[in-house]
């Protein structure tokens, strides 16, 4: 591994959490009950000016992969001045872990809403991306009361076993942990391919290597049985998902290779009337990231709609 201060990861690393420190946001990390401990970046009550006005608060949901600030941060720079933001590391990723033995989406739900409890924030918007969208489905489901609008994006929680291992085959792999917890370059060169509408054929193994290094070397045990812990996830034509009483904005990138579009219209049927699809033309499974002005803007028009 590279020194720190020869990794442009390690680097990038230090400017991101720099933006989210001048978007007004703090880290910290909160010990939710006596198993498990969230980190998170959330308002600095420091930079509050004395008669701050009370804005409405939206927890963010990373995808599988590198820890919240990696896949948020042109979305915490853009809400930042409309919104209380709340940017957990989910449990296992970055900062966050613990003792339990569960490995669900839904203990990862409980966890996320023991923490805004123990914030004090009664209600809020809920955005989760990809796996994160998962999440964000249960918190809305378990807790209609609290949970007041839902984003999912990117997010096959309509998954049936035929769409894993289509995707699969569509990686050329053998099991779901080469793609989302890959361990060579080679493998994480077929992650980009399939996340990311972008190509990057020049460059090199060492910035791969640094990647892995960096951002997904930490818990692969526990992550992978996370990987299997998931509950939505069926293997026949029946479904687990159920329509949710809040209105849902759906978003999706139309070249999305690790959930293909289908899924996206067919997860606005599951979800029922109150839910609303929005596709992101020229962007696969990251569009918060590949398109982030358009994702940003649709976000907001919903929210504040």
């Amino acid at each position: 591994m590279a020194p720190s201060f020869l990794s442009f990861v390690s680097l990038y690393g230090i400017y991101l959490r720099r933006c989210l420190t001048a978007s007004g946001l703090s880290s910290k990390s909160i010990d939710i009950d006596d198993d498990t401990t969230i980190h998170l970046w959330s308002p600095n009550p420091d930079q509050k000016p004395p008669h701050h006005q009370q804005k409405p608060a939206l927890l963010l949901l990373h995808g599988f992969g590198p820890s919240a600030i990696w896949q948020w941060r042109r979305q915490v720079q853009f809400f930042a001045s409309s919104f209380d933001l709340y940017v957990p590391d989910l449990v296992f990723f970055g900062g966050s872990t613990t003792e339990s033995k569960e490995r669900s989406e839904v203990f990862q739900a409980v966890s996320m809403a023991k923490l805004m409890e123990k914030l004090g924030v009664k209600k809020y918007h809920v955005m989760g991306t990809s796996y994160g969208g998962f999440v964000a489905y249960h918190m809305a489901k378990l807790w209609p009361d609290t949970v007041e609008k839902a984003v999912i994006a990117s997010s096959g929680v309509n998954m049936r076993k035929a769409d894993n291992t289509a995707l699969l085959e569509r990686a050329k792999v053998e099991n779901i942990e080469e793609i989302m917890l890959p361990e060579t370059a080679t493998q994480i060169r077929t992650l980009s391919r399939l996340a990311v509408s972008w190509r990057f054929n020049m460059v090199p193994d060492f910035f791969w290597n640094d990647i892995l290094n960096q951002l997904y070397s930490e818990n692969r045990q526990q992550k992978m049985e996370l990987l299997k812990g998931i509950t939505l996830a069926v293997t026949d034509d029946s479904f687990k998902i159920t329509p949710l009483q809040q209105d849902v904005l759906i978003l999706w990138g139309d070249r999305d290779q690790i959930f293909p579009l289908r899924m996206a219209h067919e997860l606005k049927e599951l979800l029922g009337k109150k839910a609303k699809l929005e596709i992101i033309e020229k962007a696969s499974h990251v569009p918060q990231i590949e398109d982030s002005a358009q994702f940003n803007k649709i976000v907001q028009n919903f929210l504040s709609g």
